[in-house]
């Protein structure tokens, strides 16, 4: 018998130029969970982080170490969005977020799929924060 086919993204790699500062940020001013911090040598580590009570994929934090990583933190879209942070409660996230210093590039808007705006994480990638129209 086969098994059906069943997939899932299961992380995210997102470059960081360094672990601790990329921890601080995500933790302090997104509020997202430390899931690990594993030290796996040669300066090296297994850094995952999670928004609050999230059911699925986490960030993975990889510390660049080539010259075209470098280049490439802040930027890893292209200068579009890199990420959609969804939530149940945009006004609530929002507020939290402008008062930990998180940097909007513009103001709320409801648009037919959601309430969004888009914001910066430390360095520079643009995200989305959503609360969809319908629920998720």
């Amino acid at each position: 018998m086969t098994k059906p086919v069943t997939q899932r993204i299961g992380n995210i790699a997102l470059l960081v130029e360094n672990y601790d500062d990329a921890i601080a940020f995500y933790t302090s001013q997104l509020q997202f969970t430390l899931v690990e911090d594993i030290d796996i040598g040669d300066g090296k580590r297994w850094v995952q982080v999670s928004p609050p009570n999230c059911l699925g994929t986490n960030l993975v934090l990889t510390q660049a170490t080539t010259d075209a990583e470098k280049q490439a933190v802040g930027n890893q879209a292209g200068g579009l969005v890199l990420m959609l942070l969804q939530t149940n409660d945009f006004w609530r996230d929002h507020k939290q977020m402008k008062a930990n210093g998180v940097i909007f590039e513009e103001e709320p808007r409801v648009e037919p799929y959601g309430t969004v705006a888009i914001f910066q994480d430390l360095y520079g990638n643009r995200w989305d924060l959503i609360e969809p129209a319908s629920d998720f």
